[in-house]
């Protein structure tokens, strides 16, 4: 039995992203985040558009021409299993989501994933 879940309260997550996995994105009709490689045991959605903002500028465009800010909202209840993890400074907090738990944790996401803000290398 499948259980239907009505989301009343989200939370805003950003996502820093390159074009390989933005495309994966934008194949699931921009709705699911794409499974995790088997070194990636853990998806990593950042709590603020700042934190993203840096990653996808100084680390996506680096490695790979391009990085992306993608913003979505998850239902609040659910996120309640994953707790604020502070991987730096005061703002750099993030969400540890094991891969084992991506497609519930997409399942949690209500309307699309939409890109916020591009970098590209420059030419």
């Amino acid at each position: 039995m499948t259980e239907h879940r009505t989301e009343t309260s989200t939370t805003t997550l950003w996502r820093p992203t390159g074009p390989e996995e933005l495309a994966l994105v934008e194949a699931s009709g921009w709705t699911a985040w794409p499974p995790r490689l088997p070194e990636q045991p853990i998806f990593y959605p950042v709590l603020n558009e700042d934190y993203a903002v840096r990653i996808a500028r100084d680390w996506n465009v680096p490695a790979s021409g391009s990085g992306y800010v993608t913003r979505f909202e998850v239902g609040t209840a659910f996120l309640a299993r994953y707790p604020v993890r502070q991987a730096g400074g005061e703002t750099i907090l993030e969400l540890w989501v094991p891969a084992e738990d991506l497609a519930e944790f997409n399942r949690h996401i209500v309307g699309r994933i939409e890109v916020v803000r591009e970098f590209h290398a420059q030419t």
